[in-house]
């Protein structure tokens, strides 16, 4: 390999280690969360996670895409699910869904990492274009509002979960707030950072904000430094580099601020508070969804894609809840777990057999969208889907594509004219 591919192939393997001490830890603060550490299996899941580190490759030799950023915090999330496989209490026939599990990730990945030359349809004018940027901030303004009229709630971050249950918004507003927080709002930011209209930039971010005492959601408080971050990232930072360091520096400050508390040297509550947002939230809990969703959909019907709305009138379904509220109810642990393509339209839908197959489908529309941002600068690839990858990673792919929006932003990479950031500056 070269020198370059080397750097990234040790960066990745180091970000495997850091993952796998993470859930020991996590394993060590949480144990209501059926996260378990047992010495006597260690050798047994260091094995796994050795195996499974052989895709590694995949990430040296890919060049960068929105697959590539996506894949490979799914990648993560499996790498971890494959762990907590090797001490999971549950009765589920763990091989098979381990097994499953690792050929998933590859089938969604080969195609995912490919960016196929599609028909070029014609593009909009930098004029069109200009005044789109501007509707998509005006909409987001009035949706703010709409949002506000039916919630609206100033608490701290540690309150949340008090207030947000009791939130309720008629369906196209809260699909519209998805859509605009997620997608719609970010690209313009983007667009605008990108092209050095830094006030218009800050005004989206300062929108983006305002959505918060309107969701009680982490994601909309923590968005505009997100974004910010990683338009940093990316003017210093190969982005194939800027990929993997936005998950691996997060998750290794985690660790360093418990390390540095149990050693007296930082205050216990903002050293937890940041393990339990990031190292827990952030990193461990989508790959202990998979745990949950094999243990309950092993003893279980299947849904069929039942979840899916459009689908419910013709496909008979076991379950008039959300999945989400239904494994809630189940385990009575973690909240309302949402969870990736992986457990609700693999192990979930068609059980860990064909899961697979359904891995593969969705690999292939975001290889799709990676031809449809072909010939677009990289840099707004990745801070105008910055949000995506962690929405992917606990939500439904279904869900992320039309109730947050990656559809449409799919569909404005498309269309818009190429070169218009580099005229703008």
């Amino acid at each position: 390999m070269r020198g370059s591919d080397r750097s990234i192939a040790l960066l990745i393997l180091g970000h495997l280690v850091l993952g796998c001490i993470s859930l020991i830890c996590v394993a060590r603060f949480y144990p209501e969360y059926h996260f378990f550490f047992r010495n006597e299996m260690l050798p047994a899941a260091v094995a796994t996670i050795a195996a499974f580190a052989v895709l590694t490759f995949l990430f040296v030799r890919a060049r960068f895409s929105f697959g590539y950023f996506v894949g490979y915090y799914l990648f993560l999330m499996i790498a971890g699910f494959l762990w907590l496989n090797n001490f999971s209490g549950f009765g589920y026939d763990h091989r098979l869904s381990g097994l499953s599990a690792a050929v998933s990730v590859v089938a969604f990945l080969v195609p995912a990492l490919y960016q196929p030359t599609l028909p070029r349809l014609p593009v909009l004018t930098p004029q069109v274009f200009e005044r789109l940027l501007t509707m998509i901030a005006l909409l987001g303004a009035a949706v703010a509002v709409i949002g506000a009229y039916y919630n609206f709630r100033l608490v701290g971050l540690e309150d949340i979960y008090k207030y947000r249950d009791a939130m309720t918004a008629p369906a196209p507003v809260n699909y519209s707030v998805g859509i605009m927080t997620t997608a719609l709002l970010p690209f313009t930011f983007a667009c605008y950072a990108l092209r050095g209209s830094y006030w218009r930039a800050g005004s989206i971010l300062l929108l983006l904000l305002s959505f918060y005492p309107v969701t009680l959601s982490k994601q909309a408080f923590f968005a505009p430094a997100w974004l910010v971050l990683m338009l940093v990232a990316t003017r210093f930072l190969d982005l194939r580099r800027a990929v993997i360091l936005s998950m691996l520096v997060p998750g290794a400050a985690g660790l360093i601020l418990v390390g540095l508390y149990h050693l007296g040297l930082f205050p216990e509550r903002l050293a937890m508070t940041v393990f339990q947002f990031v190292n827990l939230r952030m990193m461990a809990i989508p790959s202990l969804a998979m745990d949950y969703y094999n243990e309950f959909f092993f003893t279980h019907e299947l849904t069929r894609f039942c979840q899916i709305s459009v689908l419910k009138p013709i496909v008979p379904c076991s379950y008039g809840e959300p999945l989400a509220v239904v494994i809630y109810n189940w385990f009575g642990i973690g909240g309302y777990m949402n969870a990736s393509l992986f457990a609700t339209e693999g192990v979930a839908s068609v059980g860990p057999l064909f899961a697979p197959v359904s891995a593969l489908a969705c690999g292939i529309v975001i290889s799709i969208a990676n031809g449809m941002s072909a010939g677009l600068s990289q840099r707004i690839i990745l801070v105008s889907g910055a949000l995506l990858p962690q929405t992917f990673m606990n939500v439904p792919f279904t869900t992320v594509m039309l109730t947050h929006g990656a559809a449409l932003l799919f569909l404005l990479w498309y269309v818009m004219p190429r070169g218009i950031l580099e005229q703008g500056r």
